[in-house]
């Protein structure tokens, strides 16, 4: 490859601006009164409100034990509901409260707000959108499909 047509790997780039961007988003949980694993758990019971706490572990990445201290906490402050599964009392049964969704709402509003004024003091109008485009494409792939290499 010549010099001029080089850059940077993509996990080279993505990852100290995905460290970047979390540490800015520190604050901000701070102020809603959450942790980065608990504003995870709350993201993701948004798409799908039933799961056991070993499968919303494994989505988020957690080990399914740390986590229980999280959903712990979560359940103890309103903002999460856990009750056993009917088909099997072993399983637990996730779902956010009504506060656990306006807690996870005004937390994504704010980092959000904070991601475009980023985006748009850096990025003009055609570059962010094909930029938060390319960025979802990429993020919603299959693990799979990201190791793969086609010839």
């Amino acid at each position: 490859m010549a010099a001029e047509q080089r850059r940077p790997d993509l996990a080279a780039m993505i990852v100290p601006l995905g460290r970047a961007l979390m540490a800015a988003e520190l604050p901000i949980l701070r102020a809603h009164g959450l942790t980065m694993w608990a504003y995870a758990v709350l993201l993701r019971l948004d798409e799908d409100p039933v799961r056991s706490q070993a499968a919303l572990a494994e989505s988020i990445g957690a080990d399914k034990t740390r986590i229980i201290d999280v959903l712990n906490d979560l359940e103890a402050r309103g903002l999460l509901l856990r009750r056993p599964d009917p088909a099997d009392r072993r399983v637990r049964l996730l779902s956010l409260t009504p506060e656990g969704r306006r807690t996870r709402d005004a937390t994504q509003t704010a980092i959000q707000s904070r991601e475009n004024h980023l985006l748009t003091r850096h990025l003009p109008a055609p570059q962010r959108a094909a930029f938060l485009t390319a960025l979802h494409t990429l993020a919603t792939l299959p693990p799979s499909e990201l190791g793969s290499q086609e010839e």
